[in-house]
């Protein structure tokens, strides 16, 4: 057991569908169940570019790791709601960059944590915490001694918010933002971006087949607006400010706007704790 971890006292339910793996699915990986594929064939029933949108929402994650590990210096990254380990992980592009780059996974699917702590065991700078996101102060408590919150630190939320319900209280997705920013020191960033439609049917649609599928383990399809309150108090990398991921700093030009998807996109952007 490493640093700041649980017992893991929870198995894999293969009656109902993860989102963890069912994105897995979407990037075409294997570890996934055919309960996975049933919902992601619903799925894509209802939004045709959801496999797009998975394969543009991962190439963003690789590019703001890198860019914040190489332009800004970043050495430290906490990525709530990691997913199944795929191909160039948050570790793997930022100490490709910074060598001595310290990681935290943060998640509590079950697969997620067995393929993490098993690919990971052999790393010393890298971090799997069995919380959920929103269990803020524990997760800041578990990576004390391991990350240095005194120095800036990336924290993560890439595709991840759109599984949280709206609430009332501290679980709420912008108290958790709050949150971990309020923890955060001056010089750190914010990486948020969720699924978003302009589309009344889709967002319904969506949520009512994902509430279903994962039995309640979701939360909404949102729209911009929305995501952009997620940004107050923060200062938003400009350009390219709050946009579709794929037109944040891409490293080809994107498709033009009559190739896009127009169904619902992944919608986001950088934001930095001021000093």
């Amino acid at each position: 057991m490493t640093h700041g971890e649980k017992p893991q006292t929870h198995f894999i339910d293969t009656s109902m569908a993860s989102a963890a793996r069912m994105y897995d699915w979407l990037l075409g990986g294997t570890e996934n169940y055919e309960v996975d594929r049933a919902a992601c064939g619903k799925l894509l029933e209802i939004a045709p570019s959801s496999q797009h949108l998975a394969r543009t929402n991962r190439e963003f994650l690789r590019r703001v790791v890198r860019i914040l590990a190489t332009e800004r210096g970043i050495t430290q990254f906490l990525d709530h709601g990691s997913g199944l380990p795929t191909q160039d992980n948050v570790h793997e592009v930022a100490q490709r960059a910074r060598p001595d780059a310290k990681v935290v996974y943060v998640d509590n699917d079950p697969m997620v944590l067995a393929h993490a702590r098993t690919s990971l065991d052999d790393n010393e700078n890298t971090r799997v915490l069995d919380y959920d996101m929103r269990e803020t102060h524990s997760i800041r408590q578990a990576t004390d001694g391991f990350l240095d919150w005194n120095r800036p630190i990336a924290a993560l939320f890439v595709s991840v918010l759109h599984c949280l319900p709206d609430t009332d209280d501290e679980r709420d997705p912008a108290a958790v933002i709050k949150a971990v920013a309020d923890q955060l020191a001056p010089g750190s960033y914010m990486v948020i971006c969720q699924l978003v439609s302009d589309d009344p049917a889709v967002r319904q649609g969506v949520t009512q087949l994902m509430e279903g599928a994962t039995n309640g383990k979701w939360g909404r399809v949102r729209e911009p607006s929305e995501v952009r309150r997620y940004f107050d108090h923060l200062e938003i990398e400009d350009p390219p400010g709050l946009v579709n991921v794929m037109d944040w700093r891409p490293d080809s030009p994107p498709p033009p706007d009559d190739r896009r998807p127009t169904d619902w996109v992944e919608w986001g952007g950088v934001g930095r704790i001021p000093a």
